[in-house]
């Protein structure tokens, strides 16, 4: 038997050239295989690895070796401090999308008494489920055109035992208003759509495992951002706001569509911890 201070040292060596996080991979991913905190492992360097578990990590660092991101081999990922299940139906949740959580709970902090929002492209349910959890009292709607996504999400709510308030919805974007469903608008809509220019999906390293409606973005990558911005006007609430993540370099182009389909509101940029253009934020008059 190795120990788990060899192992890490050979899964760091191979990984070093795929990963630039190798060191930080290697120790999640034996903390995983051994069921173990990350600290654990850490701090053990001399505990041996059973037979058993070193079958699986070998099949799991081949995996990671090949290209495979860590998530998906893990069957989760963390997000706002919480555990999320993912699956190649899936986004892995990224950091920057806290952002757009850390705006959505500021407001719905400063005014109780709008409780009902929207989670438009859903995936893994991260968005919905990450508010939900936070403010006790507030409905989401969180929608996606993918059914296995959707059921990853409904999991994903249960888990975190929110599935009562978190409505799940198998739609293109934003649903028709069926018969009493008409007169109810949301006060907040949130949204991680997909914005890479589908021709650029072939060159990238996400578009191998990713899914691929999660990504394309369209011809310019701001295909769904444009007709979620046609559609929400209909949908907000007056007084209410929406939050869009964007790829950086979309600012100045999202603003631009952003004023032409609102007539009166209230539109930001707000940037990442990089400084770069992340989260447009429109606020309609109320």
């Amino acid at each position: 038997m190795t120990t788990i201070g060899e192992q890490l040292e050979a899964i760091i060596s191979r990984l070093s050239a795929v990963s630039e996080t190798a060191v930080l991979d290697a120790q999640v991913l034996l903390a995983h295989i051994l069921d173990k905190p990350r600290t654990w492992v850490v701090a053990h360097p001399e505990a041996e690895i059973p037979p058993e578990a070193q079958e699986r990590l070998n099949a799991a660092v081949q995996r990671l070796a090949d290209g495979e991101p860590l998530p998906y081999i893990l069957g989760f990922w963390e997000f706002y401090a919480r555990r999320f299940e993912v699956t190649p139906q899936v986004l892995i949740p990224r950091p920057e999308t806290e952002l757009l959580v850390e705006h959505a709970l500021c407001w719905l902090r400063q005014f109780p008494f709008r409780r009902w929002a929207a989670d438009v492209g859903t995936g893994s349910g991260c968005i919905a489920v990450s508010l939900a959890a936070e403010i006790r009292d507030l409905q989401v709607v969180a929608t996606d055109i993918s059914l296995p996504a959707l059921r990853v999400a409904r999991r994903n709510a249960i888990r975190h035992g929110v599935h009562e308030r978190v409505h799940l919805l198998q739609c293109d974007l934003l649903p028709l208003p069926p018969p009493g469903f008409a007169h109810r608008r949301f006060d907040l809509i949130c949204a991680n759509l997909p914005y890479i220019p589908g021709s650029l999906l072939p060159e990238l390293k996400v578009a191998r495992y990713e899914p691929r409606l999660a990504l394309d973005g369209g011809e310019d990558g701001l295909s769904l951002i444009r007709r979620l911005l046609r559609l929400a006007p209909a949908w907000l609430a007056p007084g209410g706001m929406l939050l869009l993540e964007i790829e950086a370099s979309q600012g100045p182009a999202v603003l631009s569509l952003a004023y032409d389909l609102f007539e009166s509101a209230r539109i930001h940029l707000h940037t990442d911890h990089a400084g770069k253009d992340r989260l447009l934020e429109v606020m309609v008059e109320g």
